[in-house]
């Protein structure tokens, strides 16, 4: 293995697995947010406010809008993420743990690259609201923004029943991450292998 992916929608620990398996490996970690993100989430941090427009976004479209606005902008992304993934699996220097919701099964399921392997990470539904209940400090916000939260937890949800099927539906992998700790997920993405290129 090369190339190890790893999926999931926001919040299922996504970016703390795939670093401690990129440590593990003495691979390179890369998550796809940096490649281009999408519109970010919309709630303040102490270094950033929600721009108008991601307020908007998310304050304005029905969740089937939200999901098909993110759909889009990965299918617009996948070159990228392709070439990526290629560059790394075919070439020579650190292997790569790249994470990232970007990476929807149906694409990755088409990949033709060697060396390569794939999990997505889920979470129960009340595991993912808490989780992001306290990113987005959602105990002390105000209306608009509970609202805001709320929208993007919407999406979230939708867009993992999405996900499960699709990895389902490709005969992929996939692992639940509720109540496990870090070192028991890694262990398990790396002593097993969920998908491997011929």
């Amino acid at each position: 293995m090369r190339v190890l992916l790893i999926g999931g929608t926001s919040h299922t620990g996504k970016s703390t697995v795939a670093r401690a398996a990129a440590e593990r490996l003495g691979f390179t970690y890369r998550p796809t947010d940096l490649l281009a993100r999408h519109p970010g989430r919309p709630w303040r941090t102490p270094d950033r406010e929600v721009p108008p427009h991601v307020a908007e976004h998310y304050g304005t479209l029905a969740v089937d809008e939200l999901i098909d606005s993110v759909l889009d902008h990965y299918a617009r992304l996948w070159p990228r993420i392709e070439e990526l993934i290629t560059e790394h699996a075919e070439g020579e220097g650190p292997g790569l743990v790249l994470e990232g919701s970007a990476l929807w099964p149906s694409r990755v399921a088409t990949l033709g690259t060697p060396h390569t392997e794939a999990v997505w990470l889920t979470a129960d539904e009340e595991v993912l609201a808490d989780r992001m209940h306290v990113s987005a400090r959602y105990a002390v916000a105000s209306a608009e923004e509970r609202y805001l939260v709320d929208r993007f937890l919407a999406r979230t949800r939708r867009f993992q029943q999405l996900m499960r099927e699709s990895v389902d539906a490709a005969g992929l992998c996939r692992i639940d991450t509720t109540g496990r700790s870090v070192t028991e997920l890694v262990e398990e993405i790396l002593g097993r292998r969920c998908r491997q290129s011929p």
